[in-house]
């Protein structure tokens, strides 16, 4: 007995002592989205991949649909280490550096192509930087996209905009561009929207063609405008706590993973979008409506003084810059 006792002690120590035999270190990730959405999708690979390549070292758990909370709670969780991953929009992460309702500015971004130059170059770089005091580091942004109107009425112009009760976030830009374009912002609870259109509380909702696939907002409006007011994108957050934990080795592989998805994430929302339309219109029944190239003009020019009224969060030298660079890469007229 004493000699499978002594056996037994030294296979023990000897488990312990093998790497594999560790316990993993776990990454909380929280998001807004839903896992089919390009971001839950995102992660998923992130999920996959990261799990594979440090050989278990590393168990990845998604919290998807907006479960963990708020922003601020998101931000509270990965100052705490509790959380290690957190995603939300710069619209929503602008309440800890104002400087992010640079995003929220309408028809400031052309293309998509013209996102890509500020989010990778180095007005994104910059503003990466905006959430370190609170203990976060910015990986890379993924993307919401370009908003539509989703109505119950056809929208061609800004007549057909005029008194529109459209669904509001709380966001100031985000009414300030509603009523600059002459809608009636609405204020409304995410989880209400889909009632809310279904009963006729509000007539409409801004919001991108993912979203609207995926809260299936066909099935209560008729009409898609593609009005392309402003873009949103999406930060992902690491907490600076975790990150410190980690070896140089790991932060390397966690963050070129990582990048790669984020890529991989704005392709696919693209690429959705594309297929998205082409169903609503043949499988839902939507009948969606782009602007004439005058009438878009118009509502540039109706929006024109929004950022005005933002100047003292948004230093106008922040949107200059974006325009020179997008001046320097020929995207402007």
């Amino acid at each position: 007995m004493k000699r499978l006792l002594a056996v037994l002690c030294v296979f023990t120590l000897a488990l312990c002592g093998v790497p594999g035999a560790q316990a993993a270190k776990t990454i909380k990730i929280a998001y807004t989205n839903i896992p089919e959405h390009p971001q839950g999708v995102a992660f998923a690979k992130f999920k996959e991949r990261l799990e594979a390549q440090s050989n278990g070292r590393f168990k990845v758990d998604l919290i998807d649909s907006g479960k963990y909370g708020n922003p601020d709670s998101i931000v509270k969780g990965l100052q705490m280490g509790v959380l290690q991953i957190g995603a939300e929009s710069t619209s929503n992460f602008s309440v800890f550096d104002q400087r992010l309702m640079l995003f929220d500015m309408p028809y400031l971004f052309p293309s998509y192509e013209a996102a890509d130059l500020i989010l990778d170059g180095d007005v994104g770089k910059e503003l990466s930087k905006s959430l370190e005091k609170n203990g976060c580091i910015n990986m890379g942004y993924m993307e919401l996209g370009f908003r539509q109107l989703f109505s119950s009425k056809p929208v061609k112009s800004l007549e057909d905009a005029k008194g529109l009760k459209v669904r509001a976030t709380p966001s100031k830009a985000h009414i300030a561009i509603l009523r600059s374009l002459g809608m009636n912002p609405t204020p409304m609870a995410w989880g209400e929207v889909f009632t809310g259109l279904q009963q006729r509380t509000v007539d409409a909702i801004d919001v991108d063609i993912n979203l609207g696939w995926f809260w299936r907002f066909y099935e209560v409006t008729k009409y898609m405008t593609l009005s392309r007011h402003f873009y949103t994108p999406h930060m992902v957050l690491v907490s600076k706590r975790f990150w410190s934990s980690l070896n140089a080795e790991d932060q390397k592989m966690i963050s070129d993973i990582m990048t790669q998805c984020i890529k991989e994430q704005r392709q696919l929302s693209r690429q959705n979008e594309v297929e998205f339309l082409e169903r609503m219109q043949k499988e839902c029944g939507m009948t969606v409506l782009d602007l004439t190239e005058q009438e878009r003009e118009r509502w540039i020019r109706s929006s024109k003084d929004v950022p005005a009224e933002f100047k003292d969060m948004i230093p106008p030298a922040l949107i200059e810059q974006v325009l020179a660079t997008f001046r320097d890469a020929g995207l402007l007229k």
